[in-house]
């Protein structure tokens, strides 16, 4: 994949000087490296020189200088995404994916981030926007900033990047665009600054990692002008791939993080009209708990004042 453009690498299968390449050993070994003139990858298996990488195919091998073959492949989004240079923890490949289909996302779609962190959710979603589109992303710590920078830059995904080392305390310079992200410690802040920044029905998606953050994100939304609320969460389970005896790997990717998603609705609508079916059967189990308790101390109050111990029941006729 070429770091100067994705789209014209996406379609080519000829290396180039500039390209990344992932070269994946016999023993199943990964190196992400940029085709550079003259320079040289030092692994356990030999040395690699880029300059015996131009001009091959992907899908092809090379060998190092000491005979061990290696796979030049052209590395996806997941190769990207779990080869990022890392300064924060990073979002699961599964969530990302998933938060792209919910947010609808293709190319031409405007989104904007908020928590870039080593930037491989941003990577994602400029993946997905691109060519056309826009990722417009925010961090306030200027040495994760700097590091996402670089990240994106590596894979040639910046360019379709936005960056403000910035707090959205103040909210964001962007309106109305399509989706918005976040992920940060008390979204439950800033929904009037999403809002203001999201187009009339724009998608919003948070991920948050304890069910008290989510209870209380959940709370707000009650109160703001969103709709469509709904809470995910994505278990992930690899199988070994060895035909006579097909069975789960010994661990699996279990929580994660909580999604949860809404979309922006007018300021106008009364929005407990629209909450979600549970919220609404919920509430109304709490006002028939409230009036059952309030009865049964009328007839307690009742009692004690001399009345009849039982309620009069209609006589049927």
């Amino acid at each position: 994949m070429s770091t100067q453009s994705i789209s014209t690498q996406r379609e080519a299968n000829m290396i180039s000087a500039g390209d990344l390449v992932l070269l994946v050993t016999l023993d199943s070994k990964e190196f992400l490296v940029t085709v550079k003139p003259e320079q040289v990858l030092h692994t356990h298996r030999g040395r690699f020189q880029h300059d015996s990488l131009v001009g091959q195919t992907f899908g092809a091998t090379v060998n190092s200088e000491l005979g061990h073959p290696a796979l030049m492949l052209a590395p996806s989004l997941h190769d990207l995404m779990r080869h990022i240079r890392r300064g924060t923890q990073v979002i699961y490949a599964k969530d990302a994916a998933y938060l792209v289909h919910r947010l609808g996302l293709h190319a031409g779609s405007t989104v904007i981030e908020a928590g870039t962190g080593s930037g491989a959710l941003t990577m994602a979603l400029a993946w997905a926007v691109a060519p056309t589109g826009r990722v417009y992303t925010y961090e306030v710590r200027s040495d994760t900033f700097e590091l996402a920078r670089k990240n994106l830059a590596r894979v040639g995904l910046l360019q379709h990047v936005d960056m403000h080392c910035a707090s959205i305390d103040e909210g964001f310079a962007q309106t109305g665009v399509d989706a918005l992200f976040l992920d940060v410690r008390e979204p439950w802040r800033y929904l009037a600054q999403v809002h203001a920044a999201l187009r009339p029905g724009g998608q919003f998606a948070c991920l948050l990692p304890t069910t008290n953050q989510v209870t209380d994100l959940l709370r707000s939304l009650d109160q703001s002008p969103f709709a469509g609320v709904a809470v995910e969460e994505l278990l992930l389970r690899r199988y070994k791939p060895v035909p006579d005896r097909l069975r789960p790997e010994d661990e699996m990717i279990g929580h994660t993080g909580y999604l949860l998603f809404a979309r922006a609705i007018s300021s106008s609508i009364d929005t407990q009209q629209w909450l979600s079916r549970d919220r609404k059967r919920y509430r109304a189990r709490q006002r028939a708990a409230v009036a059952i308790k309030a009865e049964e101390k009328r007839r307690a109050q009742e009692i004690a004042d001399g009345g009849p111990k039982y309620p009069r029941l209609p006589l049927p006729g």
